[in-house]
This record gives structure tokens, sequence and C-alpha cells, in this order.
């Protein structure tokens, strides 16, 4: 059985996804998609993304990580299945519904309201999501007081000095596993550098370092904006490009920015089962 796919990516975190808005597909197992996913021994990326039809929107959009898990939102894979559709579409994701529209930019995303509580993000215990009391060591220090932020997945976020001085291949494994998130979290290194700019890396759970990070670049526009750091709209820079956060009157978070589909293809199912 031959499956079609198509390879894309937004600011260079890349995506194999799969149509079966027409025909439904086998099961993705967890294995399934590690094995897509694998850069040696299959299609590789940072993940995968199934559409299928939805009840409560235009399309269901379903994301998997590269480890084969499942999460409930990506933003740079939403401006990726926006453009492969086209038109202003609404799709139903596990962390809500969110809608996409071709803009002068690229593709404009309405990621819904960010969400702040303790019990939401979630995090182990109540606690200052504005300033968490905690910190894990460094080599120089401590990286610690981060900001939680749920923007349909958890995220925590560090402003530094330098977020190319951070260790994030070593500290981002050690973070997103901690106890203190029970369902994991996104690690952000952050430098604001003027009002309206913001420089990020991004450790992504269950992917590790990724080139972007579409709910990253939110989650962390939306803390330095919590913060007074920066205005409310700010270009956040990360090692593959450049995405424009604003966090409206009406409590929405709208990021603008490219996708681009890089070749189709196809490939036998077997070889995966």
């Amino acid at each position: 059985m031959r499956i079609a796919f198509t390879k894309m990516h937004g600011l260079g975190n890349d995506f194999v996804v799969l149509d079966a808005r027409d025909h439904a597909l086998p099961p993705l197992t967890r294995d399934v998609v590690a094995a897509l996913a694998d850069r040696h021994t299959g299609i590789g990326c940072d993940q995968l993304v199934l559409i299928e039809p939805s009840q409560n929107a235009d399309w269901r959009m379903r994301i998997f990580n590269s480890d084969g898990g499942e999460v409930e939102a990506c933003g740079n894979a939403t401006r990726a299945v926006g453009l492969l559709i086209g038109g202003e579409v609404s799709l139903e994701t596990l962390g809500g519904t969110i809608v996409a529209r071709p803009d002068e930019r690229g593709i404009a995303v309405d990621m819904g309201e960010p969400r702040f509580d303790w019990d939401v993000i979630p995090l182990g215990y109540a606690m200052d999501t504005l300033a968490m009391p905690v910190g894990w060591p460094i080599d120089d220090g401590e990286l610690e007081n981060p900001v939680a932020v749920n923007v349909g997945n958890p995220h925590a976020v560090f402003f530094v000095d330098d977020a190319y001085a951070i260790d994030l291949a070593s500290i981002g494994p050690v973070i997103e596993n901690d106890p203190i998130f029970p369902e994991r979290v996104n690690v952000n290194v952050a430098a604001v550098t003027a009002r309206d700019a913001i420089t990020l890396r991004v450790w992504e759970r269950g992917a590790g370092i990724t080139r972007a990070c579409g709910t990253g670049a939110c989650a962390t526009a939306i803390a330095a904006m919590r913060r007074g750091l920066v205005d409310r709209e700010v270009t956040v820079t990360l090692p593959g490009g450049s995405l424009v956060i604003a966090w409206g009157a009406d409590n929405r978070i709208t990021m603008t920015g490219p996708a681009t589909v890089s070749y189709t293809g196809s490939f036998d199912w077997g070889d995966y089962a």
C-alpha cells in the first residue's frame, strides 16, 4: 500500500504531512511515526502531521513528534497545513481549534488565548507562573525563574543575556523531564534585544533542539509581554528565521510567518508498519 506525503517546513522546522481527508489511513502507532521520522532510515522530520475530517472545524490536524508521541499544537505545522489547503481554514487540534489564513508575510495563524494557571500548564503543584521559584544548575550558575505559559502546549521560558551561550542540548532534556512538569515541557531560552525583538532557541519535548518552534515563539513573546520587556507585537528570531507575534486586545495571539513545500513523494506502508 503506497501512501503519498508532502515534505514541508516552517523556518527549517520540518514535517511529513499525510493527507487523509478523502481516504483513511491505517493507524499511526508510535513505532510507525518514529520510523517515518528517522532521518537515516525513514523520510525524516521533526514532526509528522496528519490531516483528517473534523466534526468541529474545517479539518482536524494531528501532530506527532519524532519520538512518536502525539502533541497538542505546533504553530509551524499549522502554517504548513494552512499553505497546503489554501485560503482561510479552521483546524481542530488537541490544543483547541485554530485558524490559518494567507497573509502578505506568509501564513497568519490565530493561536487562541494563552493560559497561565498552574494547573492548566500543567505544573506539579501550585506556584507563581510569571516567575516560577525553581532553577536548574548550568555551567556558570543556574537557569532559573522561568515563565510558564500554555499556548496549546506547555512551555517554560527563561530570559538570559545570550540565548546561544546556554548549553541547551544538555539542560533541555533535564528540564523537559523534570517531575514538576507532569506532561513534560518545551524549554525556551530567550534574549530580549529591543522592545520589538527577541532572539530564541527552543528544546522541543519529544523532538529536541529545533530550528524553529511556532508555539515556542508565541509562548516566549507572551512571557516577555507579561513581564513588560517588550511591546504587544514583536519579531522573534530563531535559528531558522523570524516570526511576528502579536497579542491583541481580545487576548488572542496571532503568529505570522512563512511555510514552504520542499517536495512530494510516496512510501510503502509495509516498510514502516
